[in-house]
């Protein structure tokens, strides 16, 4: 979820009941949507589908399975929102028949309404949109299978309440930035995170710190600096060895 919002950018108003929150144009045509309670965006004003792409599909999940050659692969989100990053992951998937197990954790989800709003179709094959959105409600706490090879499972929590037998090879982290969601970068909200994932398995996000990458060391994880999205110069990813 969302990074800074900018009064400059074009803001559509929504169709439903969804309070306050609007759809914003960003940088490469994209939609994201701004929450005026927390003050962001939920994806870059550079691009939405940029950074998904960028951050949580290439810097993650394609990073992962092309050290690990795996035919399956399970992912653990922070901060659930569109539903974009799973879309993307899941179409990658796909195409290359590798089985994904999907976790989404959101504490204020949104409604298939308002998602379909999105415009996401343009980006992934019209079935893999229509089973989503047919799926989508039928997950929440439950893993259901939106095609073949993907599953999905949406948390309605808060990230300190979300707990989970499983341990994940990915961990997609896209909460709010720490200016305006403090308590989801504490030591304990990472702490308790990181707990999910496995050894040898990757924590990703488009932030980097000098603090987030003192707890991650702290963790026991590798922190390495990779290259952020259009609009940022770095982002962070780490290794549980």
């Amino acid at each position: 979820m969302g990074k800074q919002h900018y009064d400059d950018e074009q803001q559509l108003p929504l169709q439903g009941t969804e309070g306050q929150l609007s759809f914003v144009i960003t940088g490469d045509g994209s939609k994201t949507i701004f929450n005026p309670a927390v003050g962001e965006n939920y994806h870059s004003r550079h691009g939405a589908l940029q950074e998904s792409t960028h951050v949580f599909l290439n810097s993650g999940l394609r990073h992962f399975l092309a050290g690990a050659d795996a035919q399956a692969v399970s992912v653990l989100e922070v901060g659930l929102g569109t539903g974009l990053n799973f879309l993307l992951s899941a179409d990658f998937c796909t195409n290359k028949q590798i089985k994904l197990e999907y976790t989404g954790i959101e504490a204020y989800p949104l409604s298939t309404t308002m998602i379909d709003q999105t415009g996401y179709e343009a980006y992934i094959p019209p079935k893999l949109w229509d089973d989503f959105l047919s799926w989508y409600p039928s997950s929440i706490n439950h893993l259901v299978s939106v095609n073949e090879f993907c599953q999905l499972k949406t948390a309605h929590c808060k990230l300190p309440e979300f707990e989970s037998a499983e341990l994940y090879d990915i961990i997609y982290f896209d909460a709010f930035a720490v200016a305006h969601q403090p308590e989801m970068w504490s030591e304990e909200a990472i702490g308790h995170t990181i707990q999910f994932l496995k050894p040898g398995g990757v924590f990703v996000t488009y932030a980097i710190t000098g603090n987030l990458k003192r707890m991650l060391k702290a963790l026991g994880l590798k922190v390495e600096k990779a290259p952020g999205a259009p609009g940022k110069r770095e982002m962070l990813r780490a290794t549980k060895v």
